[in-house]
């Protein structure tokens, strides 16, 4: 995971309202997204992930929507995205999110009682959007079948506490004093 772990502490630091914000390109295709960090990427998430018998992958808008499209197009596994637009159709279930620095509503469609998702997505900072995603499809009744996320900022708040699901990342790093540190799966921090 070279790329990754290049690009993520070659990432700016901007400061929004106190809020130390990592732009990445996996997270806001700034700077650009280059496809061989992206290829790595879902290799990885492939290899991470229990893909076992899974109905359906699921993402929330919008950042997401890029790995999971890559993931779907490799496993042939249909993909369904949390969208932060209402619309209305039979069954649509809403859900309040809240992040290190907003929030806001997004609706899932077409998950039913009883669908083997996947749960993909870029980057997790507080866990917010998570936490809430995890909520509303344990209340709908899917079976999430696992949890993958790219890059985790740790540190400080974490709304996944609170859930009962294990969530998979490639890369844990924190950020200080503006710049990132990687903190291995043993805890080992690199600077």
């Amino acid at each position: 995971m070279h790329r990754l772990r290049q690009s993520v502490t070659e990432a700016p630091i901007i400061d929004k309202d106190g809020y130390s914000y990592l732009v990445h390109p996996l997270s806001n295709c700034v700077p650009t997204l280059d496809p061989g960090l992206l290829r790595e990427v879902v290799v990885e998430i492939i290899r991470a992930a229990d893909l076992e018998d899974v109905d359906k992958i699921v993402t929330p808008e919008a950042m997401g929507i890029h790995l999971s499209t890559a993931v779907s197009l490799m496993t042939d596994i249909p993909l369904v995205v949390i969208r932060k637009r209402e619309y209305g159709l039979p069954g649509e279930v809403s859900l309040a999110k809240s992040t290190g620095y907003a929030e806001s509503e997004m609706y899932i469609n077409d998950v039913d009682r009883g669908d083997r998702v996947l749960l993909l997505d870029d980057l997790i900072s507080t866990g917010g959007t998570m936490a809430a995603i995890v909520t509303a499809l344990d209340d709908i009744g899917a079976d999430i079948v696992d949890i993958v996320v790219a890059i985790r900022k740790i540190g400080g708040e974490d709304a996944l506490d609170g859930i009962d699901h294990p969530v998979k990342t490639l890369i844990d790093i924190e950020v200080g004093d503006g710049k990132v540190s990687i903190v291995d799966e043993f805890g080992r921090t690199e600077p």
